[in-house]
């Protein structure tokens, strides 16, 4: 392993042992302190770059968030060194735009496998190795969200690399391709798309610790290609709960 001076991280800036085993991991530094807050004793321990760092307590137990920032790479850097600081229990919370027509913005999806349409994993293992979560991190955010009565769907997520890949593919020298595969996704039952969780998950498996994935859905561009209603979300407390909610879980049956 590599390490700064100090045992410091290169990326996140934490000495090892500075934060807890398990870990939630958001995209937006900007999420951190809003999900520290739902700790006991919430504190800010560092920021660099994308990636922002704050402790607490749940159930008698430090744990920590981690912004990770967007895509892959940047995700896979901050599993990898938060693995080396100490962390062993990660769920990644974030957004998502659903590919099926039943989901609604405002929905949960919790996912229990993910499309490596991405190129960090393939940095890690061969294409043919799936990129599934942790089961017991996933069985309790089924848990949780089954006990707090949200509305959410478990399953397959797609993740991508290009944002724009996925909302004007048309306008791509490759459109052919990526409209192809998009039509493949969802006739497989793909829930979802979003930029992290293969990586993750994949990163996960390989540093053997624990990795799950929910997200909230924001908007579902397939309902408003069919001219259904399309209710835009944007607030992330109910996937934030639902993240700290199967924390807690966790934390009570180690």
């Amino acid at each position: 392993m590599h390490y700064a001076a100090d045992n410091v991280q290169y990326h996140i800036g934490i000495k090892n042992g500075e934060i807890g085993r398990y870990v939630i991991l958001p995209g937006d530094p900007g999420r951190c302190e809003m999900i520290a807050k739902r700790f006991e004793n919430p504190e800010k321990i560092a920021y660099n770059r994308e990636f922002c760092t704050w402790n607490g307590t749940l159930e008698g137990e430090r744990v920590s968030v981690v912004s990770t920032g967007i895509g892959g790479p940047s995700a896979a850097i901050a599993l990898e060194e938060c693995v080396n600081a100490g962390a062993d229990t990660f769920i990644r919370i974030g957004t998502c735009g659903a590919m099926q027509e039943e989901i609604l913005g405002g929905d949960v999806i919790i996912a229990t496998g993910a499309v490596r349409m991405e190129g960090t994993s393939r940095e890690y293992a061969p294409i043919e190795y799936p990129a599934v979560p942790d089961h017991q991190v996933t069985d309790a955010l089924i848990r949780a969200a089954g006990e707090a009565g949200l509305r959410f769907h478990a399953g397959v997520v797609q993740s991508k690399d290009s944002f724009y890949s996925q909302h004007s593919p048309e306008t791509k020298p490759v459109s052919a391709e990526l409209l192809a595969k998009w039509d493949a996704w969802k006739r497989m039952g793909c829930l979802a798309s979003e930029m992290e969780s293969a990586a993750l998950f994949i990163t996960g498996a390989y540093r053997r610790v624990r990795v799950g994935a929910c997200f909230l859905v924001m908007a579902n561009q397939e309902r408003e290609k069919a001219g259904l209603d399309n209710p835009v979300v944007h607030d992330t407390g109910t996937a934030v709960d639902l993240s700290v909610a199967a924390m807690r879980i966790l934390i009570k049956n180690a």
